[in-house]
């Protein structure tokens, strides 16, 4: 059975076989031409068949790694550029490649949300600015907020008349900090949806009925 596209690109460059049957420069280059990548698709155990194609598929892109600066971008890896492809179509990473993130965090083109085995990455705000989508890059970072707002509250639905303490809604989200869960809880609040009875030890959670009527279903 063959894997996906992003795990088979990652396995071809993996450390000890950094080069795929067009070498790694191949690799590296399509992904700086804002090409498509190689296509590995129709390789097996037996033979290796590789389409490499022509146009141009992001100058978006391009112009951000461009934007870059050569110095920068000539320290990137093959690995570091995958990773930055798969971010790019909004596929997952593959486990080969996450080592990389965390160098490509602190460089700035990538941007962590959560932290622990909940944590998502995307391409850095500016990137999505240069490529002019801005409005995706709040879309992406703001659906994983509502996500999460929308679990305690189905949390505390749940939990009905008798409320939930803050030890139970951290544990709906335990990728987050006790901290982040209480702010997502005081927004909830803010915005009428859920409301706090009682203080410390006593304190419990309940959805807002008064907004749920409001609400139509």
């Amino acid at each position: 059975m063959l894997q996906p596209a992003a795990r088979r690109r990652a396995r071809a460059l993996r450390p000890g076989r950094t080069r795929g049957p067009g070498g790694e420069p191949d690799v590296r280059e399509a992904i700086r031409a804002g090409k498509p990548l190689p296509d590995f698709s129709a390789s097996d155990a037996y033979q290796a068949s590789v389409v490499i194609r022509g146009e141009i598929e992001s100058p978006a892109f391009v112009r951000y790694l461009e934007r870059l600066g050569q110095e920068q971008l000539a320290s990137f890896t093959a690995h570091d550029l995958l990773v930055l492809d798969s971010l790019r179509r909004d596929e997952p990473v593959a486990d080969s490649l996450r080592p990389r993130l965390p160098r490509l965090v602190d460089m700035g083109a990538v941007e962590r949300i959560g932290s622990g085995r909940g944590v998502r990455y995307l391409l850095s705000r500016s990137l999505y600015a240069e490529i002019g989508e801005r409005g995706t890059h709040t879309r992406r970072r703001g659906l994983d907020r509502e996500t999460n707002k929308e679990l305690i509250l189905r949390h505390l639905r749940d939990a009905g008349e008798k409320g939930a303490p803050m030890s139970e809604l951290v544990q709906v989200l335990p990728q987050l900090s006790r901290r982040s869960v209480g702010t997502l809880l005081e927004e909830l609040r803010g915005e009428g949806r859920a409301r706090l009875d009682g203080a410390r030890r006593t304190a419990r959670w309940f959805p807002d009925t008064a907004f749920s009527k409001k609400t139509p279903e």
